[in-house]
């Protein structure tokens, strides 16, 4: 055997498979956002491309996650789908009245274009979050 090979093995042995596993998410999160930054760079008048790009951000750095999606409310407010993103990433980072005023203003977007799911899910995390006494 590749003495190159074997101390190839003997590495990933040693950063155990927990990392492995964290390496290979890392690494295809990085493929995956190039491709939709590839998509939102050809196409940045669809929302989706935006919305997509956000998402997967969304995995490994809530702080950029949480630019693109203000960024799509300021462009596109009627994608009522990214107001509860936002108002999740802003929860993540503890920012609980920005996280709170996102959800109020997904809630009136959805009133407004009669999304009655979305306005479910809306409400649903703005009283969740209004009520956490954590």
């Amino acid at each position: 055997m590749d003495v190159s090979f074997i101390a190839f093995l003997r590495f990933f042995e040693s950063i155990g498979f927990a990392t492995l596993a964290i390496l290979k998410t890392h690494v295809m999160s990085s493929s995956l956002i190039d491709q939709l930054q590839q998509f939102y760079q050809e196409d940045p008048t669809d929302p989706f491309n935006l919305y997509a790009l956000a998402l997967e951000h969304q995995k490994t750095d809530g702080p950029k996650a949480i630019e693109l999606f203000t960024l799509l409310t300021k462009e596109h407010p009627e994608y009522i789908p990214t107001y509860y993103h936002l108002g999740r990433a802003h929860q993540d980072l503890g920012n609980r009245d920005q996280a709170l005023k996102i959800f109020m203003a997904g809630i009136e977007q959805a009133r407004r274009h009669s999304d009655l799911k979305a306005l479910r899910e809306l409400h649903a995390a703005h009283q969740d979050l209004l009520f956490d006494t954590d």
